[in-house]
């Protein structure tokens, strides 16, 4: 029972690594379609949430299933637990590249990014996409040298969504309505998506070290 139970953990980390592996070509494929106003590539992010989707539903079905039949304690349920939220965290990951890759789709054929801030969305992007690959890395390894990084990167990001607010409501500002709503939601959409990727770091750096680092209040 014992190895079977540990055949069960070892696919709970499987599926969360291929869960992450999706949402880093959805935030790839996003940025993309949103700097590039490409609405093919939009409107594959937007079919392929629906999978992270089912992956996530399934994941939790099997994580529910192991709390019923095996009952684990100690590291073993924190293990389980630990999966349900990171596989929620991944599944609003995936909603938040959607979100960016609709705001492509809605504006087509108009570029949704925001005249002068070009170079701040290219960058906040490239950044996002990174923090995804790291993240997916660290799931696989529990390198916690990874969640520090990730760490960094979202401080980056942070900088950054400051800097479009700061943009967008300064004296020079020349946008259309329509362009600051872009612009402020673009900007939260990629900031709230770092903003889960260092929630799920925390997670698995407590869970291979057994130091939690408290979640703040954004």
């Amino acid at each position: 029972m014992r190895e079977v139970f540990q055949q069960e953990l070892a696919e709970v980390q499987e599926r969360l690594v291929a869960i992450s592996e999706l949402v880093a070509i959805s935030i790839t494929n996003a940025v993309q379609a949103f700097t590039q106003s490409d609405v093919s590539i939009a409107d594959e992010v937007i079919e392929n949430d629906v999978r992270i989707d089912e992956l996530t539903l399934a994941l939790d079905e099997l994580a529910i299933n192991i709390l019923a039949r095996q009952q684990p304690v100690a590291r073993d349920l924190r293990i389980v637990v630990s999966a349900l939220r990171i596989s929620s965290s991944l599944e609003r990951m995936g909603d938040m590249a959607e979100h960016i890759a609709q705001l492509a789709r809605y504006r087509f054929p108009e570029r949704a990014v925001p005249k002068g801030l070009r170079s701040t969305f290219v960058e906040m992007g490239r950044l996002d996409v990174e923090i995804a690959h790291k993240l997916t890395e660290l799931l696989r390894t529990q390198d916690v040298r990874l969640a520090e990084e990730i760490r960094n990167e979202d401080d980056k990001v942070d900088e950054l969504h400051v800097s479009v607010f700061d943009k967008v409501l300064g004296e020079t500002w020349k946008g259309k309505p329509v362009a600051t709503v872009d612009a402020t939601l673009a900007s939260r959409y990629h900031e709230r998506f770092a903003d889960h990727a260092v929630s799920i770091s925390k997670k698995v750096q407590y869970l291979s070290t057994g130091d939690w680092i408290a979640e703040t209040e954004d």
